[in-house]
């Protein structure tokens, strides 16, 4: 009788323990220890496709339909941003921006960026 009492009991702290833990990890919302690329030179020296993105700099030009060149001051490189994704406020090359997203690379091509979010930087 008291053996199956003390199996309850530590198969109820497993329980609250793994229910406990996974909130605290579920909640986590800073970086990861995946690499995250820090420069367009880094992208383009060694392109991952699907890596993770979070660059700061200038938006230059606009070069097709949701094209863009976009510079952090080591490096050019197109990135591809739906109108959704843009700021409402009207930016220009001038404006620093944050761009986060992720590498897309291509057999025949270079490089580019799959943005989800600019934001502007102030």
């Amino acid at each position: 009788m008291l053996l199956s009492s003390k199996v309850k009991s530590l198969t109820i702290a497993a329980a609250l323990v793994g229910v406990f833990s996974g909130a605290a990890h579920a909640q986590y919302a800073g970086p990861s220890s995946g690499a995250m690329a820090q420069s367009v030179k880094a992208i383009l020296d060694n392109p991952v496709d699907d890596q993770a993105v979070r660059l700061e700099g200038h938006i230059l030009r606009m070069i097709g339909n949701e094209k863009y060149t976009f510079s952090d001051g080591t490096g050019e490189i197109t990135a591809e941003i739906d109108d959704s994704d843009m700021p409402k406020e009207k930016i220009d090359e001038k404006t620093r921006v944050e761009i986060v997203g992720e590498v897309d690379t291509g057999r025949n091509r270079a490089p580019e960026i799959d943005v989800d979010t600019v934001r502007i930087v102030r």
